[in-house]
């Protein structure tokens, strides 16, 4: 069966060729992309372990350039004052449907077991790059909070803004507790840069870039995204028609 992840390398490459930089906007290639999601979505959970991995890469494969996607400098008054601060008093907030609300510094997630990764990024826009990711894994998180199980989705507030619309994403839990599903605040063995989303982004390998939230402020436990922006799960769902599942 063809994955979007091969629809999206033959994409990728066309976009290199002279008269291709349209083609990931036109309609038949954004059907063609989104017409697999359903299918994606029920045949990955059928065949594929709950566990089941992304390519990880080594450190030779490293992309030279690694591109920003989505904002680059959140513009809100709050974050200039934590970027201002490095983040020395920024908290992530955890709660939703939790027995255990927490409130946890930078440097407390710095002290956490960490997980490192290299993994590709592949953004719908056709192109893709691998970087490497260093964070804590969002499971052991969800652990310290004590997720109720009625909770299906994990929901992410960030500190951008489309407009006056604050970006968000919504992950199921078979997703938000695999193993590679990560909270990052390093990048290529470095800090995360503001502009790859300082202190904190997603990292959801098994899923496309616009999944993968930038500035994450509160991580929320959920049994249902509908009331919630758009009702689709996500800002780029609610805006563009991107599907939610975003499997790869």
């Amino acid at each position: 069966m063809t994955s979007r992840r091969t629809v999206l390398t033959g994409i990728g490459a066309c976009l290199m060729l002279p008269g291709c930089e349209r083609i990931g906007k036109t309609k038949p290639v954004h059907d063609l992309l989104y017409s697999l999601d359903g299918l994606t979505m029920r045949a990955q959970r059928l065949v594929t372990a709950r566990g089941a991995l992304a390519r990880e890469y080594t450190e030779a494969d490293l992309s030279p350039r690694f591109r920003v996607n989505g904002t680059r400098q959140p513009a809100s008054a709050d974050y200039a004052r934590h970027q201002k601060e490095g983040f020395a008093n920024w908290r992530l907030n955890v709660g939703g449907m939790v027995r255990r609300p927490l409130q946890i510094s930078l440097s407390d997630l710095r002290a956490m077991p960490t997980r490192t990764q290299i993994t590709r990024h592949d953004c719908v826009e056709g192109w893709s790059a691998i970087g490497q990711w260093t964070g804590v894994q969002l499971s052991r998180i969800l652990d310290f909070a004590r997720v109720s199980e009625r909770a299906k989705y994990v929901l992410f507030r960030c500190a951008d803004n489309y407009g006056d619309t604050p970006y968000y994403e919504t992950v199921d839990m078979i997703e938000a507790r695999h193993p590679q599903t990560i909270l990052a605040w390093g990048m290529n063995g470095d800090i995360l840069s503001v502009a790859h989303g300082a202190p904190l982004r997603l990292r959801s390998e098994r899923q496309l870039g616009y999944k993968h939230a930038k500035y994450v402020m509160g991580v929320e436990a959920i049994e249902s995204f509908a009331e919630i922006g758009g009702g689709k799960g996500g800002f780029w769902e609610d805006r563009s028609g991107y599907d939610w599942w975003a499997g790869i």
